[in-house]
Order: C-alpha cells, then sequence, then structure tokens
C-alpha cells in the first residue's frame, strides 16, 4: 500500500499535466482546422492523436471517415509496428541522456540548463576522435570516439561547475552563456580548421569505422543500447553509493552536509561534470549516428531533457519513462502531419505545455483539490539555489 500511495503521489502531477497539455492543444488544433481542413473540425484531434500513436508504435484503434462519423477499428500491422517502435526508441536515446543531465543535477540542488552546449561539444569532440581512428577497427575506433565524446561533455559541464564552486555565480547564468559560447566556436572551427573539400556544405570529415553500428531496425543504433545502460548506472549511483548520498544530502541542505564533513564545492563539480558527460553521451550517439558533424547542427535535445527530467520527477526510471513518452511524440508527428494535416510544430508545443504544467504545480494542485505529497523530491524545490562563495 505504502508503495502504490508513494507512486501515485510520485506520478499525478505529471500524468495530470500531460493530460492538461493535451487538452489544451485538442483546442489549438480545433481552433487551426479551418486552415488545414476548410471548416471547424472538432473531431481533428482524435484523428491527430490516432495517427500519432500509430506512428509511434503501430497500433492503430480509430477510423473517422469523411462524412465524420466516428467509429473503433482496432488494427496492428507487425512490420509497421517494428518500423514505429524502432523509431520511438531511436528518438528517446538520447533525451534518456540529455534527461540524467538534468535530473542528476536537480539532485544536488543545480540546475543545469547547458545540455545544448554540452551535447554540442560532446558531439563535436566524439566527430574529431572518430575522423582520427575511421581506419582502425570497428570496436576500437566506436570506443574511442564515444569515450572522447563523453569526456569533451563532462569537460563543458566541468567548467560551469567549478565557477559556481569557487566564485558562486549561479548554474542557470553560466550553462546559458556557455550554450552559445559552444556553438559560436564549434560553427567557427567547422568551418574554418576542420572542413573538408568535397561536400557541398561545412562539415568535418567522416568518423568510418566509428560510426554506431545498426543493430535493429533502420535506426536502432547501439546509442540505444548505451542509453538504456546509464539508466541502472546512474540509478545505483545515486541511490545505492555514498557519493550519490553525499550529491543528495548537498541538494537537499549544504549547511548540514558541510558539518557532516562532506564538502559542497566538491561535489557541485562533480555533479556538474557528471551532467555534462551525460549530454555529452547524448550528442556523441547523435553524431556518430550521422558520420559526420556539421556546422549547422540544431538540436533541441538538450532543452528538452528539462522536460524529461521534470516530467520523470529526477527519477532515472522516471526519465526513461518520460524520454520514451517524448520520444514516441518526436517518431509519431510525421504520422500526424500527413494524416491529419498538423504540423510537426504542434508536438512543441504540447512538450511546452507540460512544461508549463509542471511548473505550475501549485496551481494545479489548488484548483484540481490535489494534497500535497509528502515525497516529492525536496531536489525539485531546490534547484535554484545559489549557494554563494560563503556557503560552499
Amino acid at each position: 500500500m505504502n508503495t502504490l500511495r508513494r507512486l501515485y503521489a510520485l506520478s499525478i502531477i505529471p500524468v495530470v499535466s500531460i493530460v492538461l497539455a493535451l487538452l489544451v492543444g485538442s483546442v489549438l488544433i480545433i481552433l487551426s482546422s479551418p486552415a488545414s481542413q476548410g471548416h471547424l473540425d472538432f473531431l481533428l484531434p482524435l484523428t491527430a492523436y490516432e495517427a500519432l500513436i500509430e506512428g509511434a508504435t503501430g497500433f492503430s484503434f480509430l477510423n473517422v471517415d469523411p462524412a465524420q462519423h466516428l467509429s473503433f477499428a482496432i488494427s496492428f500491422d507487425g512490420t509497421l509496428a517494428a518500423r514505429a517502435l524502432t523509431n520511438t526508441v531511436a528518438a528517446a536515446a538520447p533525451l534518456v541522456l540529455t534527461g540524467l543531465a538534468v535530473g542528476v543535477g536537480f539532485k544536488a540542488g543545480l540546475f543545469n540548463i547547458g545540455g545544448t552546449g554540452q551535447v554540442l561539444v560532446g558531439g563535436f569532440a566524439a566527430a574529431l576522435a572518430g575522423a582520427a581512428v575511421a581506419h582502425q577497427p570497428a570496436p576500437i575506433a566506436v570506443t574511442i570516439a564515444v569515450i572522447c565524446g563523453a569526456l569533451g561533455g563532462a569537460l563543458w559541464g566541468f567548467i560551469p561547475g567549478a565557477l559556481k564552486a569557487f566564485t558562486g555565480a549561479h548554474e542557470v547564468v553560466l550553462t546559458i552563456m556557455l550554450n552559445s559560447l559552444a556553438a559560436l566556436i564549434i560553427v567557427g572551427l567547422v568551418n574554418d580548421v576542420f572542413k573538408i573539400s568535397g561536400p557541398t556544405f561545412a562539415r568535418t570529415a567522416g568518423v568510418g569505422n566509428a560510426t554506431l553500428p545498426i543493430l535493429f531496425g533502420r535506426n536502432g543504433s547501439l546509442g540505444v543500447l548505451i542509453a538504456l545502460a546509464v539508466v541502472p548506472i546512474a540509478y545505483t549511483l545515486i541511490y545505492r553509493t555514498t557519493l550519490g548520498f553525499e550529491i543528495r544530502t548537498v541538494g537537499a541542505n549544504p549547511s548540514a552536509a558541510r558539518y557532516a564533513g562532506m564538502s559542497p564545492r566538491k561535489l557541485i563539480i562533480l555533479t556538474m561534470t557528471l551532467c555534462g558527460l551525460f549530454s555529452g553521451l547524448a550528442g556523441t550517439i547523435e553524431i556518430l549516428g550521422l558520420g559526420y558533424y556539421p556546422a549547422v547542427f540544431g538540436t533541441s535535445i538538450g532543452f528538452t531533457g528539462i522536460t524529461v527530467a521534470l516530467l520523470g520527477r529526477a527519477h532515472p526510471v522516471g526519465i526513461l519513462l518520460a524520454a520514451i513518452l517524448l520520444g514516441a511524440m518526436r517518431a509519431g508527428a510525421p504520422s500526424m502531419q500527413i494524416t491529419a494535416h498538423i504540423p510537426l510544430e504542434i508536438i512543441d508545443v504540447i512538450q511546452g505545455l507540460i512544461l508549463l504544467f509542471l511548473a505550475a504545480e501549485l496551481v494545479i494542485r489548488r484548483l484540481l483539490r490535489i494534497r500535497a505529497d509528502r515525497v516529492t523530491p525536496g531536489e525539485l524545490k531546490s534547484v535554484a539555489r545559489s549557494y554563494g562563495q560563503g556557503n560552499v
């Protein structure tokens, strides 16, 4: 009973946030239906969400005929399902890692909003390392490239951690600036230093044998297994080791942690470095799947990791489930666009609404009369804490 009560307490706000986001998204879809359908279509949200689910899982349960008659018709195509599920897990893999990069920071009372910069640096480091060992045997080349990508992200996470620990600068400001800095530096390096001749656009040399092998489907690469393997590692680190206990203690009460003999400075640096490593791995599996680093590499997985971490309540298993949900939305969006003529950007709107409702937890609890949760992770309430030089 206590387990069920705790599970309910931890999941009620994320579930309500998802439902409210889908409802608001439905209103937006209905209001925009004259532009896509030529008339106001109140059944369009059902058509859109059904196509979204079918594109993400291969499972269809609804049929809307041209006369606007709604009928339930369950169908399942094994080939379509295999392709759809592969796309879902492939889209979820980097989100798992960027979600952990934010969630682990929450445990220490830190808000790592620099996932984008860490993804870029990690991917760039992996691309350079992969190009350097492109002709080595695949196991050696992939291992070296993955390690270098993770270390690149870790380095970019170390910088704001050290600055916060020794100067008291806020990690949110630092990581936002480092996001832009990473993007601009890497664009300059790819265009002026590492650009290869031949392609019609600026990019680095191919990674050759360092390309992540495809293990299943069309795009189910080794990166999926890497992301899945990191989840139990992160869980064990946070909840089953002395270091994890110290990280959670610093997040809950830095003064008590210092009184107990812990070093908040060291733990801040270590946690931000670990967050950068996770984001660096996300960039690594993206770039090693692509095969090179383009000068213009636009990705939103760093910021989406914030939604994943909040939706998963900063718990590794919750982050995995949240990443699968958002990955399914990404994978099913093209099917929704084709079937319901809804722009892909509606997925970004829905994900933004989920984040908005998660951030408005107190308002939602008051309006829906949901009792306050005594087991809500305390880290989520201290993510904006700035320790200051005198407190670390």
